[in-house]
């Protein structure tokens, strides 16, 4: 039974991300979906579906939107490490280069951002330690830069890359070698795990809510840099290490290929450099955006919310207190695993958003009581909202009318 439920649910992902995500899906993502056979299921997928069942839900990614604070830029490889090479050019250097001009960018126009680098200089630095300085910091997006390289001197162009399974040859090759950093590590061996593919299937499904905004703002890359001319391969997925062991939206940027002439001469000038900088800037500054609106439409400012029509303070209004722990435009069954084990969770639509209410109680003590609760198990933004008849007003209106 396991095996036709990982199927489905893997079909249902898939299909989710075509509807929300504007990008050519056939460049990216699943092998072949003709590949899931009765045969190929029972042996890779067995299992799969219990795993994810119980940690689908249970990941911060569903806890409340919070104000975009820290991105971390990734300059890939450096120190002993450096990379591929072209014709008087490192990759390391390259991608040290780009990543510190859009820093730059990004502190000068964010001034409630925190720009956080795993390295500013020619150091080495592992993808373990990569990954926890984003995790660590907890960044709101994580932007790794590299360099292309390929067997044939003719293959150029940018492509953006997301966690998720290689479709083609090309890109299992090119995540293999930025993979390969782990054997100049030492001690590699007690730190990574074998990326398998079921394990790669369930990863993806566990940060599905980060994986939507990944394909989003790799999207948004891809566009700028075509704009600038340069040639755009496509948004993608592979197994990249550093992709897979950070918590939050990542992409990994090839900037082009250095073992192609035109586009190594391109990419070791510092203007060039720079005009690369400022269309992953360009992105970002749109991905903020959105994410600012939405935060923006969830946390109105509580002094603008519209008194209740009924201006009574007779004991016969019904007031109540809830806790609202989630908002989302995706709509989650209000179970208690969905909710880290927190029972009564309540369902509202509003407007294009869905919002998730926990301990309804006439009591301002007994909600402050289960505000505690819903913290301690990770809704760490959840916060009380009164309503009056059934209508939100201001939380301190209600706690007078409670009073009365």
């Amino acid at each position: 039974m396991n095996m036709y439920l990982n199927c489905i649910m893997l079909n249902l992902f898939y299909s989710k991300l075509i509807t929300c995500n504007k990008v050519n899906v056939k460049t990216m993502f699943l092998e072949k979906m003709n590949r899931f056979t009765l045969r190929f299921m029972t042996k890779r997928f067995n299992g799969v579906f219990l795993v994810v069942a119980l940690v689908f839900f249970q990941v911060n990614s569903f806890s409340q939107l919070s104000r975009f604070k820290n991105v971390v830029i990734d300059a890939g490889h450096g120190g002993h490490d450096d990379g591929c090479s072209g014709t008087g050019s490192k990759e390391k250097v390259i991608a040290l280069n780009i990543a510190l001009k859009l820093g730059k960018l990004i502190e000068a126009g964010n001034k409630d951002v925190t720009v956080i680098y795993t390295r500013k200089s020619d150091k080495f630095v592992t993808l373990d330690n990569r990954a926890k300085i984003a995790n660590t910091k907890k960044a709101d997006l994580f932007i790794c830069i590299h360099a292309n390289a390929n067997t044939k001197s003719s293959p150029s162009g940018t492509e953006t890359y997301v966690l998720g399974l290689h479709k083609t040859k090309e890109q299992k090759e090119i995540a293999a070698r930025e993979n390969a950093v782990i054997e100049l590590e030492e001690n590699s061996s007690s730190k990574y795990q074998k990326i398998t593919p079921e394990r790669l299937i369930a990863r993806t499904m566990q940060l599905s809510a980060y994986l939507n905004q990944s394909i989003s703002f790799a999207s948004q890359i891809q566009k700028e840099f075509k704009k600038i001319g340069r040639k755009d391969r496509g948004v993608k997925q592979a197994g990249f290490v550093v992709l897979y062991k950070t918590t939050m939206p990542s992409v990994l940027i090839e900037t082009g290929f250095l073992t192609n002439a035109a586009e190594n001469t391109y990419l070791k000038k510092s203007v060039n450099q720079q005009k690369m900088a400022q269309a992953i800037y360009n992105a970002f500054k749109r991905h903020k955006s959105n994410r600012d609106k939405i935060y923006n439409e969830i946390y109105k400012n509580k002094s603008d919310v519209k008194p209740s029509v009924k201006t009574t303070t007779s004991n016969s209004s019904e007031v109540v207190f809830k806790i609202q722990l989630a908002s989302s435009t995706n709509k989650i069954e209000p179970k208690s695993y969905n909710f880290k084990g927190l029972r009564g969770v309540e369902l509202k639509k509003d407007g294009k958003y869905y919002r998730y209410y926990y301990g309804m109680t006439s009591s301002h003590s007994s909600i402050k009581k289960s505000l505690e609760r819903a913290k301690t198990k990770g809704y760490k933004d959840a916060f009380v909202m009164g309503f009056v008849d059934g209508k939100r007003v201001d939380l301190q209106k209600a706690i007078k009318l409670e009073n009365n």
